[in-house]
């Protein structure tokens, strides 16, 4: 029942902001600003209703596909950061996994996993608020990550270690080969 109200009041923000917009003429904001100022808003929805202080808002040609708020606490998903929700929603919407010609606008700079489903999904252009200093500053700390991809795998603190590598390129060899794959 919960998410629903969540789901209700970040629609209703989406309702307001896409009639207000933020702006009291066409000279005060820009489209860009605009769009943050709905993902600043569906970050305090977001704060307001006990979830993270993220939200997303996804466009393609003016128009908004997607917004997303961090649902982590919410759904006990590590990977339900706002830039992922609003990705997996904006892929189902418009029925692709490939969101080329789409933009997205973060309340704050995406973390490496984010980072990385901006690069995956094809989104052509990322705006964000607050930067990742911001995020350390309020306990959303990531550089550790960037650290930890720097050091070779015996290095790291994830034990990490390659098994079975003969077996396990058999699927890669499989797709190689595969005439009527779907790239992405």
């Amino acid at each position: 029942m919960k998410r629903f109200a969540i789901i209700f009041a970040l629609l209703a923000v989406v309702r307001i902001c896409t009639a207000q917009d933020g702006c009291r003429k066409d000279s005060d904001c820009t489209v860009h600003e605009k769009f943050m100022r709905l993902a600043i808003k569906v970050s305090e929805e977001n704060v307001r209703h006990g979830g993270g202080p993220f939200g997303a808002v996804i466009v393609r040609n003016g128009e908004v596909v997607a917004t997303g708020a961090n649902r982590v606490t919410a759904d006990n998903d590590p990977t339900a950061h706002a830039e992922i929700s609003a990705i997996r929603a904006a892929c189902k919407k418009l029925g692709t996994f490939d969101l080329s010609g789409c933009t997205i606008y973060t309340s704050c700079e995406p973390c490496p996993m984010c980072f990385g489903a901006i690069y995956w999904s094809h989104i052509d252009s990322m705006f964000y608020g607050n930067d990742k200093h911001d995020a350390a500053d309020i306990g959303f700390d990531d550089a550790f990550i960037y650290e930890e991809l720097d050091k070779a795998p015996a290095e790291r603190r994830l034990k990490t270690g390659e098994i079975l590598p003969d077996e396990a390129v058999r699927a890669f060899d499989m797709w190689r080969e595969k005439s009527d794959k779907i790239e992405y």
